[in-house]
Formats: structure tokens, C-alpha cells, sequence
């Protein structure tokens, strides 16, 4: 038999404690893939839309510019039903400029609308620079407009409605007066058949089959000996 040695309680030797297990270290996990791809829009949300560098809807130089906005309503057996009709400017700002009403039951919808449709309905307008070559009055239904060219640095002298048409069509410098009605509608449209009106110098005199005579500039008298 195998020999035991009492050893007092006292004198026990403490037995050695195992060290608990380190944990690995965990994998850090990309979570980009699983929302939205690692975009982030505004606000630091994923997914979001990212803009144009130059900060034109669409990624072209067109100015759109929502002139009027009209709420209209129709009472059904189950309540009202709402629909909105958006009157849209659009133009390169370089002498082309278009207008039109976009109709949808939402107002984002009859502006995106609109803006379609203006773009499609866009027309050249004669310019002198960054004014009009020359005065001109124009009528359509109850509004009247009288545009008038301007020296440099005047600015446009207008209300919102017939600046909208001239800022998207690139005139800079020109004096206005509306004369009748206020419909946003009929002032837009008097406005543009204004500028369509416009017809420079060169166009006149090539309609009419004449030349374009240069005129020397007259020099300065010799002075006389005494």
C-alpha cells in the first residue's frame, strides 16, 4: 500500500488557479453592404441621394423656376379631392427660355410636370447683349407688359412674375411695367410673346434683303495755322 502523509490543515499548500480564457479578438464587421452601400446622404443616413457637383437638378445648366401654384378641389360622396397645377419658367439663361403648367394630385408631381414640359416648349429669344435691343409692348388677355432696354448695372426692374421669365431668358439689364391685370398666368405668357417679338438689328435688315452700311467714324478737324 502506498504510503499517505497527513499534512496538518494548516499547512496545506494552496492548489494553483487556472487563469480564465482570454476571449479572440472579434473580426470588425462592415455593415456598408447591408445599408445602402456605404452612401450617406444628409444627416449621415445611408442610402441617401447624392447631387450633382454643379447643383442643377439633373445634371444640366437649366434654371427651373416655379412662378405659381394653384390648389383646386372637387367634392366626391367620400370628401374633397385635391389636385395641384404648377406654372414652371425654364431657360438656359443664354437667350432660350420656355413655360409651362404642369397638372398632378401632388405638388412635387405638377412641378416635376411642368418642368418636363417647359423644357420640351423652350424658344430662342433675341438679345443684345444682356439687355433687349429695343422697347416693345405686349398684350395678352387682361395683362400688359412694356419692357424697356437698359443701360449697364441697372438690374432687372420688375416684379416676381416678369423676373422669373427674364432671369431664366439671360437679360440682366432692362426696365418693366405691368400695366393691367395680375394673373400670374396671363403676365408670364405677355411677358414671353414680348421677348419673342424681339428682333435685332442684323435680322431686320437680312428680312428685308438690305446690307449692313459701316459707317466711318468721323475724324477730327485739322488744326488751322495762323
Amino acid at each position: 500500500m502506498a504510503e499517505t502523509e497527513n499534512i496538518p490543515v494548516g499547512e496545506q499548500q494552496p492548489q494553483p488557479v487556472a487563469a480564465p480564457p482570454v476571449p479572440a479578438p472579434e473580426e470588425k464587421r462592415d455593415y456598408r453592404d447591408q445599408r445602402g452601400g456605404g452612401q450617406r446622404g444628409r444627416g449621415g443616413r445611408p442610402g441617401g441621394r447624392r447631387q450633382s457637383d454643379d447643383g442643377n437638378k439633373g445634371g444640366d445648366d437649366l434654371a427651373e423656376k416655379v412662378v405659381f401654384i394653384n390648389r383646386s378641389s372637387k367634392v366626391v360622396k367620400g370628401g374633397r379631392r385635391f389636385k395641384f397645377s404648377a406654372l414652371v419658367v425654364v431657360g438656359d439663361k443664354k437667350g432660350k427660355v420656355g413655360i409651362a403648367l404642369g397638372k398632378a394630385a401632388e405638388v412635387a408631381d405638377a412641378i416635376k410636370r411642368g418642368g418636363e414640359l417647359a423644357r420640351n416648349k423652350m424658344q430662342a429669344v433675341s438679345l443684345k447683349g444682356v439687355t433687349i435691343p429695343h422697347e416693345v409692348y405686349s398684350c395678352y388677355g387682361g395683362a400688359k407688359i412694356l419692357l424697356r432696354p437698359a443701360s449697364p448695372g441697372t438690374g432687372i426692374i420688375a416684379g416676381k412674375t416678369v423676373r422669373a421669365v427674364l432671369e431664366s431668358a439671360g437679360v440682366k439689364d432692362v426696365l418693366t411695367k405691368s400695366l393691367g391685370s395680375k394673373n400670374a398666368a396671363n403676365v408670364v405668357k405677355a411677358t414671353l410673346n414680348g421677348l419673342l417679338s424681339l428682333r435685332t438689328r442684323e435680322q431686320i435688315y437680312t428680312s428685308r434683303g438690305l446690307e449692313i452700311k459701316k459707317v466711318a467714324a468721323p475724324k477730327a478737324p485739322e488744326a488751322v495755322a495762323a
